[in-house]
């Protein structure tokens, strides 16, 4: 049973906020943990403001990516180039952040990332807060079909062919389901109708049978076109 928590924001810059306190919180948490950034220009915000103000952190914070477009890793387009500014504020190690080496054949960037995934599991570093985005389309990291997620079984990172013509690099849903905290970040419009779909359980929407395995999780959103679709703030959606 997944039991799916929405919470309701009245702007983006509170949406924004409230992203930016969350990852703080789990950034300055004590101990080894991992987090886990999603793409995208949502989450950038809080990015660049944790940049500028840095909170201090255990030695055992981990970083790693809810997928990866197949661009050089300085190109705007690259979820790691976008997040840089806080990598490097955080003055983390190469060795706590797990990468797409997309330098290498697609199929061996996702061979090597699934490597990088599970040394961290084998270490017993403990999957902390994990950010995900939601599509129109209602796909999820870079896992966009059922074709996907078929792939994706007994893996912990694959290569994916977009529909947008682009390649990727995704985890998968057996590696979201060892995140104990994963929250989706919602603040485009157009997205309503599969915030809704998310919402309602929807089983064939991608994005929810990719968090099938994760016994809680949340939805952030701030989206005027969805206002009167959402459960008020913090009130838990239907459960299965």
């Amino acid at each position: 049973m997944t039991t799916l928590t929405t919470r309701r924001f009245a702007s983006r810059a509170a949406l924004d906020a409230a992203l930016e306190q969350r990852l703080r919180q789990a950034i300055g948490a004590s101990g080894a943990s991992a987090i886990m950034l999603s793409g995208g220009t949502t989450p950038l915000p809080a990015y660049r403001e944790l940049a500028q103000r840095p909170p201090p952190h255990d030695e055992g914070l981990h970083i790693v990516f809810s997928d990866e477009r197949y661009v050089p890793s300085d190109a705007d387009a690259s979820n790691y180039h976008q997040a840089r500014a806080l990598l490097e504020a955080l003055a983390l190690p190469a060795s706590a952040v797990a990468r797409v080496r997309t330098e290498l054949p697609i199929e061996e960037a996702a061979s090597d990332y699934e490597r990088q995934l599970a040394a961290l599991l084998n270490a017993g570093v403990p999957l902390g807060l994990g950010l995900l985005g939601l599509g129109a389309d209602g796909h999820t990291a870079s896992l966009f079909g059922t074709a996907d997620l078929e792939r994706a079984r007994g893996h912990l990172a694959i290569a994916v062919h977009r529909p947008d013509g682009m390649s990727a690099v995704s985890v998968t849903p057996d590696f979201l389901a060892g995140v104990r905290e994963p929250v989706f970040v919602v603040a485009s419009s157009g997205k309503h109708l599969a915030v809704a779909a998310l919402i309602a359980q929807d089983p064939n929407l991608i994005a929810w049978r990719a968090v099938q395995g994760c016994p809680r999780l949340e939805l952030w959103v701030h989206d005027a076109n969805a206002a009167d679709l959402l459960p008020a703030a913090g009130a838990p959606a239907n459960r299965r």
